[in-house]
């Protein structure tokens, strides 16, 4: 290996395998009547490095242990340099997976074994703000929106100056009482009539 495999500023020790994992995510469309499929390419999915390696020695192992365990509980993206990822766009990965074993048959041995999965950081914020970048035609249409309910609520407010309707009987009342009073002489004049005619 010309470059040692380094895990952000540190150095993976006595590495004894490493190996990539490239995939793509391809959906099949199957031609009915024909034989074959065709297949939409979806991208590739992040790629996946396994590293193994063995340590010897109580110190050096308990080092190892504390650096590797420190980046996996962080969970953050590091950058990642070796040989094997030659050609790729790779640089950053988070471990995913790690394990290790210690035998009675080699009692200062630690086999360790790393899985690291592709994971590029999130874009650094916007320096100016956060709602760069925003379509802001859509406040434009809030803003007409709001200025269209402003003239709903001042139609609303003209309909307040309308006299009420709600109880017509006030008027109806004296009205009826006038007609009362009229159909009442019209009852003494057919009667007077009545009694010229007998």
């Amino acid at each position: 290996m010309n470059v040692k495999p380094m895990l952000a500023d540190w150095e993976i020790p006595r590495v004894a395998d490493m190996q990539t994992l490239e995939r793509r995510s391809l959906v099949e469309l199957p031609i009915p009547g024909s034989v074959g499929s065709v297949f939409q390419d979806m991208n590739s999915l992040p790629m996946q490095l396994m590293i193994s390696g063995s340590l010897y020695g109580s110190e050096t192992s308990n080092e190892f242990l504390e650096q590797v365990r420190s980046q996996y509980q962080a969970g953050a993206a590091v950058t990642f340099v070796s040989d094997i990822v030659t050609g790729t766009e790779l640089q950053y990965v988070v471990i995913e997976t790690m394990g290790f074993k210690i035998s009675a048959k080699g009692p200062d041995q630690l086999d360790y074994f790393l899985l690291l999965k592709e994971s590029p950081p999130p874009p650094p914020p916007s320096a100016s703000g956060f709602l760069d970048g925003l379509d802001t035609s859509l406040l434009d249409q809030a803003g007409a929106l709001v200025d269209a309910e402003g003239g709903a609520l001042d139609a609303l407010d003209a309909l307040a100056n309308i006299p009420d309707f709600g109880d017509p009987g006030g008027p109806l009342t004296a009205t009826l009482d006038d007609v009362t009073a009229v159909l009442g002489d019209l009852s003494d004049i057919a009667s007077s009539l009545g009694d010229l005619f007998d």
